[in-house]
């Protein structure tokens, strides 16, 4: 008797939270429309080389006063990247003249794995780089993430999902794949795109939208 009750309460959170994912899942679509000029804490995540050069292009074109404040995240070996992102914010000013970019914060985080590490070392690395994730998330609660690639992305990302499932923050995801990545996705983008974790997936190629129909197929942004 107590055994069949614990299974039917398991079994009832069980299909209550597979609800809730298919709900998340198909409210995702429902994107930051209409003429509010509510402003959206956004959290951008850079990545050395090329990635950080495609996002702040990216950035260059956002409303900068409806994504605001904005969050810089970047692995704990990078530091780049961040040095790149405080240019950027310190060359922005309004239409008065005045600075728009004195309210970005810019921080690390660390890597699951780093390039050449054991996968067994690895295993307390990605927990602690997980925990770190998670720490960021609760401090931060951005309402929209922009990422296009690092590895950094995929635990902020997950939390993002879960927070949503939770119903503790409401974060929209967008993820632009690189365009380095003509034919085949990177490893974060397959699995956010599998996933379906991101609201909106962009890819720059046509031959990645055929690939993966669900991707929106923008061109080359650079």
């Amino acid at each position: 008797m107590a055994l069949g009750s614990v299974v039917a309460v398991v079994t009832a959170l069980a299909l209550l939270t597979l609800i809730r994912v298919l709900y998340i899942v198909f409210r995702s679509g429902k994107l930051l429309h209409g003429k509010s000029q509510k402003t959206y804490s956004t959290l951008v995540i850079l990545r050395s080389g090329g990635y950080t050069a495609e996002m702040l292009n990216l950035l260059s074109v956002l409303q900068k006063d409806r994504f605001a404040p904005r969050f810089y995240v970047t692995a704990a070996t990078d530091n780049m990247s961040l040095q790149k992102a405080r240019v950027m914010e310190d060359s922005l000013v309004d239409a008065a003249g005045v600075k728009v970019g004195e309210s970005a914060k810019y921080m690390q985080i660390y890597r699951s794995r780093e390039v050449g590490q054991s996968y067994i070392t690895s295993v307390w690395t990605t927990l602690v780089a997980t925990a770190h994730a998670l720490y960021i998330m609760i401090q931060l609660r951005p309402e929209v993430i922009l990422c296009n690639g690092p590895g950094t992305c995929i635990p902020l990302c997950i939390i993002a999902f879960l927070f949503k499932v939770l119903g503790i923050r409401w974060s929209s995801i967008f993820y632009v794949e690189s365009i380095a990545r003509v034919r085949r996705l990177s490893l974060s983008g397959l699995l956010l795109y599998k996933l379906r974790v991101a609201n909106l997936f962009f890819v720059q190629w046509p031959q990645l939208h055929r690939k993966y129909p669900r991707a929106e197929h923008v061109g080359c942004l650079m």
